[in-house]
């Protein structure tokens, strides 16, 4: 039987008015005001619940608490030798901007919350960082008014732990005359249309600091209902400012090709940094990626060449496929020179089913990086994950015979790491099945198919909740090319990577599995060694 107590003192905090929520991080408690203890038994019992959650994970970072739909990443920055990264969250009546930072990009610091509503903003949206000239770290973000929509605004923080943020005077730096986007004349009179949301991180060059915005609103007016051929299709507005505080519309930043999007996709949550040669970060690699989301097909990004104030895109890729799952991308550099990436793991079938639990919204792991030899984007877990690896495990080599499958006796998890080197021989289909019950009614298949070249991960039966659909990604592999699988499982996330080449992040919320099994269809494959460790968890709760 549970614990009455437990649940009043539960479902008190869950339902305390917003308006308390947003205020108490600014209560005078103290000896002479003391913190209520219904606030102090509510916060241990929340946090009791938390830890009890059998689909809350464990290492993918989560929100403390609260709704986060949209629950974007935004503002990452690398200060003082920390990862900051902020996140957008709902409280029942606005948006605003936690505010996360880490020494390892394992273990995370909650710090107060950097952007909310006021001095002009009803709400706050998506954006990004950098620091300044000199040195002050700024943050980009789409300030929300009733009418006409307000704008790009800014803020700053010169607190050694950035945790309290002064809001431009100067906001809207960028205002709107509509809902997301601005309608101006430039100096010939002429009528100009470019996104006044959505801002991306801004960047310095030849002294001069330069700011993306999406288009999703222009789209969705100009190019969607009035028809004009110039605004469909993704892109973005380039900005260009002296001082941070007067922003002139330069020109659309690229031209998108109909042969990597469609006219109905938009370019929104923008990064554009520059590409590094490796995983370690290193010297730059002379190319650019612009991450991006549309938001009818999720993650994106374009590899090309900036010159002359314009990007080139020379290669153009997805991060998914079937849905818009991975979503909301935000990225930084790091004193190694890595490029390091965030992403919603978005799943809105999933809402309803998370929200009463307190909680909702995943992050993707940490992804590094960095422009291959051949020119494509290579991507993979930071290396700094590995602190988290526990009893570790070891099998084969061993030869899996055409349409068999192998259970791995005595491991079972629903946190765990695995990485996975093989050879598939005749073998059509070959791969894991994870979160696997033991009558093999519910599992989560991934897995490379030969047949239509593509990296898998099939859902259909992973359980209750959740997208339950097959996403396959681009991935071929080369002649006599082994196959490195590395596989993260964390409650109600997995992800996939590929030999550096590919990745799928789903969410999944199994009811009783916890097995894995490896198998082979069409043909044999060998297992030339598979290691697999259960993983610590390292969220607070």
């Amino acid at each position: 039987m549970r614990n009455l107590t437990f649940d009043f003192l539960l479902l008190s905090f869950l339902f305390l008015p917003t308006s308390f929520l947003f205020a108490a991080e600014n209560q005078p408690w103290g000896p002479g005001n003391p913190v209520p203890r219904e606030v102090i038994e509510s916060a241990r019992a929340l946090r009791h619940h938390m830890l009890a959650d059998p689909y809350r994970p464990g290492y993918h970072f989560v929100p403390p608490e609260d709704r986060c739909m949209p629950g974007d990443p935004n503002g990452a920055l690398f200060y003082h030798g920390r990862y900051h990264l902020m996140y957008l969250f709902h409280d029942g009546k606005v948006w605003g901007w936690g505010h996360i930072s880490s020494k390892d990009l394992v273990h995370w610091r909650h710090h107060p919350t950097a952007l909310g509503p006021g001095e002009g903003d009803d709400g706050i949206f998506s954006g990004g960082a950098c620091l300044d000239k000199e040195g002050k770290a700024t943050l980009t973000y789409w300030g929300l008014a009733q009418s006409p929509g307000r704008g790009v605004c800014l803020a700053q923080s010169d607190d050694k732990h950035l945790d309290r943020w002064t809001k431009s005077p100067a906001n809207p730096v960028i205002r709107s005359t509509h809902w997301g986007y601005t309608v101006e004349k430039n100096d010939n009179g002429e009528q100009m249309v470019y996104g006044s949301a959505d801002p991306s991180n801004i960047w310095i060059k030849d002294g001069r600091y330069y700011m993306l915005t999406g288009n999703l609103l222009v789209l969705e007016e100009y190019g969607q209902k009035q028809k004009k051929v110039e605004h469909q299709g993704d892109t973005a507005y380039l900005m260009v400012s002296d001082d941070l505080k007067t922003w002139k519309y330069l020109h659309p930043f690229y031209q998108s090709k109909r042969e990597w999007t469609h006219a109905g996709e938009d370019c929104m949550c923008p990064s554009f940094l520059p590409l590094p040669s490796s995983p370690d970060g290193g010297p730059e690699s002379g190319k650019h990626l612009l991450l991006f989301i549309s938001h009818c097909q999720g993650c994106q990004y374009y590899i090309g060449t900036y010159e002359n104030d314009r990007f080139i895109p020379e290669k153009h890729g997805r991060m998914s496929w079937v849905d818009r799952t991975y979503f909301a991308p935000e990225a930084l550099i790091d004193d190694q020179g890595r490029q390091i990436m965030w992403a919603w793991l978005r799943d809105d079938s999933a809402c309803s089913f998370e929200e009463p639990r307190g909680w909702s919204g995943v992050y993707g792991l940490p992804r590094t990086l960095w422009l291959g030899e051949d020119g494509t984007l290579r991507m993979r877990p930071v290396q700094e994950l590995a602190a988290l690896r526990e009893k570790e495990q070891t099998w084969g080599p061993l030869t899996l015979e055409a349409d068999t499958q192998k259970p791995l006796e005595n491991f079972r998890s629903d946190s765990f790491e695995m990485e996975i080197t093989l050879h598939p021989e005749e073998a059509k289909q070959f791969g894991l099945k994870v979160c696997r019950s033991d009558d093999g009614k519910e599992e989560t298949l991934l897995f490379v198919d030969r047949a239509d070249g593509t990296l898998k991960v099939d859902s259909r039966n992973s359980g209750q909740a959740g997208y339950r659909t097959i996403e396959a990604a681009p991935f071929v592999l080369g002649d006599n090319e082994p196959l490195v699988l590395r596989v993260f499982v964390d409650k109600s996330v997995v992800e996939v990577y590929a030999n550096d080449r590919q990745a799928i992040a789903r969410r999944i919320f199994p009811t009783r599995g916890k097995g894995v099994a490896l198998f082979s269809n069409g043909g044999k494959t060998r297992i030339e060694k598979l290691r697999a460790w259960e993983m610590m968890p390292s969220n607070p709760y």
